[in-house]
């Protein structure tokens, strides 16, 4: 393995969304450490980007989207989701890529109880009390869960890997940082196909219908979202 290369991330950030794809996130080391390829990603482009954190200007909570390439910007949604974004471009101008789904090629058995740790520090995953499920439902649930789906949509990348708020600023780049992309000298090149993103109705158009999601056409590990989204084309 060798360390992704910030200067592939410093320059245009769809460029950046493509070389991504194909890229692997890991965290930790030795054999039961999760990594997995990235095979979804969705691209936030500088404050006139009206789906993006960026629009409303430098804040607390996204200032790390205006800092260096290479950085991990982590956010938590719905009081319980977090979301790891890679950060493109220069220092000063906010952007940044959304990591979606990643496809597991060693750790499982850490992902599976990574999320199982993350379900039972959120009983109920939010839901009602009458759909609220136990930890013994969760673990076989998960226990049954096909590898591929254990990273399959941003929250559950975070959850699978371990990452939280704790990790915003982590230097990506850096190969001593307990959580980094990877390029496996491997590993072949995956296709790309572009589409809208997703879950972004609150912005306007264009942006609604910018062609800024990139992810492997039918891979197994694609977030649930995507075969609700707009089809998406080859590129």
């Amino acid at each position: 393995m060798s360390v992704f290369a910030r200067d592939l991330l410093a320059d245009d950030t769809e460029a950046a969304a493509r070389r991504l794809v194909g890229a692997r996130l890991a965290r930790g080391s030795g054999p039961e450490a999760p990594v997995g390829r990235i095979v979804e990603v969705e691209a936030y482009i500088g404050q006139e980007d009206l789906a993006s954190h960026a629009r409303v200007g430098r804040t607390q909570r996204n200032a790390v989207m205006f800092g260096p390439p290479g950085a991990a910007y982590v956010y938590l949604v719905y009081g319980m989701h977090h979301c790891l974004n890679v950060v493109t471009e220069t220092e000063g101008r906010p952007a940044a890529v959304l990591i979606r789904a990643v496809q597991p090629v060693a750790g499982a058995n850490e992902m599976r109880s990574a999320r199982l740790r993350w379900i039972g520090s959120h009983p109920g995953r939010g839901l009602t009390a009458e759909r609220a499920i136990t930890a013994e439902q969760a673990r076989r649930r998960l226990e049954a869960l096909p590898v591929d789906r254990l990273a399959s949509g941003p929250g559950l990348v975070c959850a699978a890997f371990s990452i939280d708020r704790r990790d915003d600023g982590r230097d990506l780049c850096d190969p001593s940082s307990e959580l980094r992309l990877e390029i496996g000298a491997e590993d072949e090149p995956l296709p790309v196909a572009v589409g809208p993103r997703i879950g972004i109705e609150y912005a306007p158009e264009p942006w609604l219908s910018r062609p800024w999601r990139f992810y492997v056409p039918g891979n197994a590990s694609l977030s649930t979202a995507t075969g609700r989204g707009r089809r998406g084309v080859a590129s």
